[in-house]
């Protein structure tokens, strides 16, 4: 009887073992991997839209679509919002939201991957696909060990930025400081830009403590977990070299960083009532913000100049880098281009970066997605433009690229949008977490299948 009991119990645990990501992906398979992950996001906005759709998940009445606006904003690591998130929901809604943050920053499958490899020490070759489909990852680096990294190094920096928000809102005076120093750690290393503040972060705008904390989880999420074991690493391996694509990550970053932290510190007159220091932690403060999408504001980006929008904008398209919790084009996407239009001005047949030559399928890669994510952020702000009419155009497209790109900045227009504008910005918000890792790589770039029909060559100007 002992016997027949614990081989049903090895058949049941067995069983266990091998379907738990049918489980954990709401019942949805493909063998097709970017059709699962987009499909896979989706369901994760279906079901964080019913849960925050049960009464005692508010505290007022918040119609369905804002439901769905709140449920995209947060998967996509976001933080744009429609309603006041620290007043129109209760602290159950205020977890459901940070659990999707958490599930769409860690990035879709690596938790259940991370059990699937504890429980059977391997992947299916499904996952596996799904993983390298979602993350740019280099030939030299085991999906096992990344997978694995991921989760423990989120969970370490997330446990020690909250304990350091706690002791920083406490002596703030901030109220409910524990919670708020949970949300906010797993908030800023998601890059996800959600606050249970009103006024987001601005009363913490010289507050040197929160605003250090918040930029080293926002620029370690945002420059990627590859980055971060490089660097990891450096310091812990004897003669170990960086690779080549954190060297370009950590270049393009500063050069960003610099220049959106000048162009406001030099030219904004919103900030030149602090002093110097201030000044300065402000400027960088917001460059950070946009740089890495965390999309967390010290002042109000409704007052500044459209030179600093502006600026702000293009930072915000640049966006974050590739492997990490930050949306936009990417880093090594826009230092691809680059090197493509140098190396073509110089004809070149090769590309080449920094003495370096780079594959012509990263190229194709960077070149496609560079194409793809402009035509999506000008359509979504054309059609902005129609929807929300009497609103400038450096409002909108600042709106369309903080939300395609991840960001949530806003110019405070976002409470404001017609129902057609919100629709809008879910589905750039969308294409932003799923679209650029997915649409890009899977319908545009380069077929690796030959076809076998012989077609007719024929000259086109350009």
């Amino acid at each position: 009887m002992r016997k027949r009991v614990k081989s049903i119990r090895q058949k049941i645990f067995r069983y266990l073992r091998y379907d738990f990501e049918t489980l954990l992906t709401f019942g949805f398979t493909s063998s097709h991997p970017y059709r699962q992950l987009s499909l896979g996001y989706f369901t994760y906005i279906v079901f964080g839209t019913i849960l925050l759709c049960i009464p005692f998940m508010t505290n007022m009445n918040v119609n369905i679509l804002d439901h769905v606006f709140t449920a995209t904003s947060a998967i996509s690591t976001t933080g744009l919002s429609t309603v006041d998130v620290s007043k129109s929901y209760t602290l159950w809604g205020q977890i459901v939201i940070l659990i999707l943050i958490q599930l769409g920053g860690i990035g879709y499958m690596t938790m259940s991957s991370f059990v699937m490899l504890r429980l059977t020490k391997h992947f299916t070759m499904i996952k596996k696909n799904i993983i390298e489909a979602e993350f740019s990852i280099p030939g030299n680096i085991n999906i096992n060990n990344l997978v694995q990294s991921i989760v423990y190094f989120t969970f370490f920096l997330e446990f020690a930025g909250a304990v350091l928000l706690y002791i920083f809102f406490t002596q703030s005076g901030a109220s409910d400081p524990l919670w708020s120093a949970i949300f906010h750690s797993v908030s800023a290393f998601c890059t996800a830009g959600f606050s249970i503040y009103t006024d987001n972060l601005m009363q913490f705008d010289t507050n040197i403590g929160v605003n250090a904390v918040i930029m080293v989880l926002s620029y370690a999420g945002a420059m990627g977990f590859i980055v971060m074991i490089d660097l990891w690493k450096k310091f812990t391996v004897k003669k170990y070299e960086i690779s080549f694509s954190t060297k370009i990550i950590i270049f393009i970053t500063l050069i960003l960083s610099v220049w959106g932290t000048a162009q406001m510190y030099f030219s904004e007159p919103l900030v030149a009532s602090y002093s110097p220091f201030n000044r300065f932690l402000v400027s960088l403060f917001q460059t950070m913000s946009a740089l890495t999408t965390v999309g967390y504001n010290t002042v109000n980006f409704g007052n500044m100049l459209p030179i600093t929008l502006m600026t702000t904008t293009l930072i915000m398209y640049f966006g974050a880098s590739p492997s990490g919790t930050g949306g936009g084009l990417k880093s090594t996407t826009t230092s691809a281009v680059f090197a493509f239009v140098k190396s073509k001005l110089s004809l070149q047949r090769d590309v080449f970066l920094f003495n370096r030559r780079i594959p012509t399928y990263r190229i194709d890669n960077a070149l496609t997605t560079f194409i793809l994510y402009s035509f999506v952020l000008i359509t979504g702000s054309y059609i902005l433009t129609a929807t929300e009419k009497g609103t400038d155009y450096i409002r909108l497209i600042f709106e369309a690229a903080s939300a395609l790109g991840t960001v949530g900045l806003s110019t405070g227009i976002t409470f404001d949008l017609s129902s057609a504008g919100k629709i809008v910005l879910i589905v750039l918000m969308y294409f932003g977490r799923v679209g650029v890792l997915t649409i890009g790589f899977a319908m545009l770039m380069r077929m690796k299948k030959k076809t076998k029909e012989i077609f007719k060559e024929d000259d086109l100007v350009v």
